[in-house]
């Protein structure tokens, strides 16, 4: 499946500085609204993949990618119809997840626009305009269903009733600064609203943007905010863009000083994704062979007929069993063909549930 993520955030937030860190991207960061969002496309970092290109050689290795849209511009701005306007919200509404940037840093050559820096009262901004965004959805949405009562028959009158009460009950939630992901709905509910693509329906990972000199208090900073902040679907890391645009820049040998010069174990993409993955509740299974090593991502809970679809569709229709091996078992004892021998590879149906790191060869017919 491909993942997107969109990056929000209040002026001067380093929105747009924290897309070229994630994306590797080259993006103005100057702050004026562009004609399209900026885009760019991450390899997700999986030390698995390393390993299995050690021990099978490909031709070729790929990770798993996350689209990155930075709207560059703040939601407020994008309260007007215009084609401008429509693009970036249609393709805002479209991502998977969102990532709100959040300014702690101070730099007095770059005023906070409200005067000082406050993370909470930022965070409770930016879900401010997302309800808006939402209320404003719903507000067209039962002016609508209120016409269509007027002319409808009775077996309509039932569906276009019981979408009235929930929208009627969502944005009664949302007037209270309850934002739809808090929200307690049912599986149902939480179906039947989901082709609104709701901005504040959407996991949120708040990245709070420090300065180098806060890096030592960053842990610290991090735990605190997601004690008295974080919600299941939303989650808060800290983040110093600054370093990690500069980071994405240098090779290897060179981005592991500067880490270990800052007393950082992983990058900030690297927090990032896992952070990502884990609200969106994803899993990577892992494939392999002498053309390619190739890292799949799915939905916790995903069969191996449905995982198999992810490669093609052929797989999943003519599907026919899938051989299994943890990847801790095959670096372990160094091939398929031993795995098989210790009896560690086994044969799995179509619902078996495919777990994180699982290694499959899926065996199929059409």
């Amino acid at each position: 499946m491909s993942v997107g993520i969109g990056i929000i955030g209040l002026a001067e937030s380093g929105r747009t500085t924290i897309f070229n860190a994630l994306a590797r991207g080259k993006a103005d960061t100057g702050g004026q609204m562009q004609k399209a969002p900026h885009i760019g496309i991450a390899k997700v970092p999986d030390p698995r993949l390393g390993k299995l290109t050690e021990l099978f050689k490909p031709k070729k290795t790929t990770p798993a990618e996350v689209k990155y849209l930075d709207i560059g511009a703040s939601l407020k701005s994008l309260d007007k119809d215009t084609a401008i306007s429509g693009e970036y919200l249609s393709q805002l509404s479209s991502v998977d997840a969102l990532i709100n940037v959040v300014r702690a840093f101070t730099d007095e050559s770059i005023p906070h626009t409200e005067g000082s820096v406050d993370v909470a009262r930022d965070m409770a901004a930016m879900n401010l305009e997302l309800a808006y965004s939402d209320l404003a959805i719903i507000e067209r949405r039962l002016n609508r269903i209120e016409a269509s009562l007027k002319s409808a028959k009775a077996d309509e009158c039932h569906s276009l009733h019981h979408e009235q009460e929930l929208l009627g009950r969502v944005k009664s939630r949302l007037d209270k600064d309850i934002p739809i992901r808090e929200q307690d709905l049912t599986e149902e509910e939480n179906r039947l609203t989901t082709g609104y693509q709701f901005l504040s329906a959407k996991p949120l990972l708040t990245v709070v943007n420090i300065g180098e000199d806060q890096l030592p208090h960053a842990k610290t900073l991090e735990e605190d905010l997601n004690q008295q902040l974080s919600h299941p679907n939303h989650r808060i890391t800290t983040l110093c863009g600054k370093l990690e645009m500069e980071l994405v820049q240098l090779d290897e040998t060179s981005a592991e000083s500067f880490l270990t010069e800052f007393g950082l174990t992983e990058t900030g993409l690297e927090r990032a994704i896992k952070l990502s993955y884990g609200l969106l509740g994803l899993i990577t299974f892992l494939t392999t062979g002498p053309d390619e090593v190739r890292a799949w991502p799915i939905r916790q809970g995903t069969n191996a007929s449905k995982a198999a679809g992810k490669i093609h569709s052929d797989i999943e229709r003519g599907f026919i069993r899938a051989e299994v091996i943890t990847y801790d078992d095959l670096i372990d004892y160094g091939s398929i063909a031993e795995g098989r021998k210790r009896g560690l590879l086994r044969l799995e149906g179509k619902n078996y549930t495919v777990k994180d790191g699982d290694v499959i060869n899926f065996l199929f017919n059409v």
